[in-house]
């Protein structure tokens, strides 16, 4: 049976001998020279790939590098420093923290890793112009292995950040020590604080006709009916007619997905699917109408192919949602009830109007929530209109598409903002704190790191015994 290259390298670095042959030899891997021909045979004349760090019992091959390589060129990061010696450095200290985190028993969850699998992938295929078959011929494999390759790889990410985040959990800083930070610090040392602003808005969303819905949902019966005929797949179909540009270009797969993952009503539906041959009723969600076809239900996870149609919002129905929205505008100028009020009671936006229309900024990396943006955090069509207003200013009414991909009319009201400046203990308090919990933070990882080289076996191959890393102790 023939075996393609990848099937090689995996199956020897699998194998107790070859960990034992690396620790005492990291450097040529080859299977008596293999190499691999167009037609994926084997033949014998060449090395494979190379082993050129060995950390513990892990090899670390020059194809990891050069894949890590390729990522970040996709994702346009620069590396500090020769990638020759960054790139597999960082790919060790990932290591020394997955193994820590194992000891550990740190765990991620499947539906994390699902979601942020399909968020590279769209990334990628963007950067391709949405061609899969351009995404496949730059990584040399088909989508299905990329979206494997990728979820075991961000896995094994999550996992290092949660054991980075449980070695820095308790670090703590007082009021004291962020004023004895800063107190001896130049000026010209002081971080910059960007602009930031308070926005408060009032959310309508225009009224579709039942003509423009009916319009939609008699779509959706017809591709229904051509799959049932078996004039066309659902697969052609959502290529050629879902308007979720995510998953259209896969034929409308949304992978693998819990139920959390999912909106509520397209949920209900997906999961109780049980004939992949089948087409459901149409779903309406807060993203538009669905039909949707099962591919595989797998524990508590399903892979389910759906179209997406969004009805046409009218010019008309805008016209109108922007009118009633400058007339509220314009009683509240003339004091007859306050902005608050207002977007408590009139507001259709659900994640503003119960804190009378004051949007709020959450930080993933932090889980951090604040009312305060910066402009390039805010909504473009938001941060465009209160960049030029006054504080207290309530704004016209404006047309935007909102998160969800819907068509909605607001109008804003800037009720702080703060011009970007040096930052100053007063002002910027939690701002400077941060910094010296981050300080805090990035010592205790680093010295931790420095700490686990002492105590793990490493080799390298002779090519990188000349690189300045950023942690010592790697050559002994």
């Amino acid at each position: 049976m023939k075996k393609t290259r990848n099937q090689i390298i995996t199956l020897l670095v699998g194998l107790p001998f070859f960990g034992a042959a690396f620790a005492g030899n990291p450097g040529v891997f080859s299977v008596s020279d293999v190499t691999a021909s167009d037609s994926d045979s084997i033949h014998l004349g060449t090395v494979i790939d190379e082993v050129i760090w060995v950390v513990g019992d892990e090899a670390i091959l020059k194809s990891d590098v050069e894949t890590m390589r390729m990522q970040a060129a996709m994702e346009g990061q620069k590396w500090n420093g020769d990638p020759d010696c960054v790139i597999p450095e960082q790919i060790a200290v990932q290591k020394l923290f997955k193994h820590q985190a194992q000891i550990d028993s740190i765990e991620v969850t499947d539906a994390d890793v699902a979601s942020e699998v399909e968020q590279y992938i769209n990334y990628w295929l963007e950067m391709v112009d949405g061609s899969r078959e351009r995404l496949e011929e730059y990584r040399h494999k088909p989508l299905s292995q990329i979206r494997n390759d990728l979820r075991e790889d961000l896995k094994d990410r999550q996992m290092v950040q949660k054991m980075k985040r449980k070695l820095v959990e308790d670090i703590a800083v007082t009021p004291a020590e962020v004023r004895r930070y800063f107190k001896d610090l130049p000026q010209d040392s002081l971080p910059f604080v960007p602009t930031e602003v308070e926005v408060e808005i009032i959310q309508n969303t225009p009224k579709i006709t039942t003509e423009e819905l009916n319009r939609v949902k008699d779509e959706l019966r017809e591709y229904t009916d051509r799959v049932n005929k078996g004039d066309a797949t659902f697969q052609t179909l959502a290529r050629l007619y879902s308007e979720d540009p995510g998953t259209a270009r896969r034929g409308g797969e949304l992978g693998f997905s819990g139920r959390g993952m999912l909106d509520p009503a397209f949920a209900a539906v997906a999961f109780n699917l049980t004939d992949p041959k089948k087409v459901s009723k149409i779903v309406e969600s807060e993203f538009g109408f669905h039909i949707i076809q099962l591919i595989e239900k797998r524990g508590d996870k399903v892979n389910v192919r759906h179209i997406l149609r969004k009805p046409v919002v009218s010019d008309e129905a805008i016209e109108r949602s922007l009118a009633r929205l400058d007339s509220i505008a314009d009683d509240i100028r003339a004091e007859k009830f306050t902005f608050e009020d207002a977007a408590s009671m009139i507001s259709d936006d659900k994640d503003t109007r119960n804190n009378k229309g004051l949007m709020s900024n959450s930080n993933p990396q932090t889980g951090r929530i604040t009312s305060r943006f910066q402009m390039q955090e805010l909504p473009a069509e938001v941060a465009k209109v209160v960049d030029t207003m006054q504080v207290g200013q309530v704004s016209r009414a404006f047309q935007m598409i909102n998160q969800r991909g819907k068509t909605v009319c607001v109008v804003a009201k800037l009720k702080h903002r703060v011009e970007g400046h040096k930052a100053s203990i007063q002002e910027d308090f939690q701002t400077l704190k941060d910094v010296v919990v981050q300080k805090r933070q990035n010592e205790r990882i680093h010295q931790w790191v420095v700490d686990k080289i002492k105590s793990v076996y490493t080799r390298l191959n002779d090519d990188y015994k000349d690189c300045q890393f950023e942690y010592e102790g790697w050559i002994k």
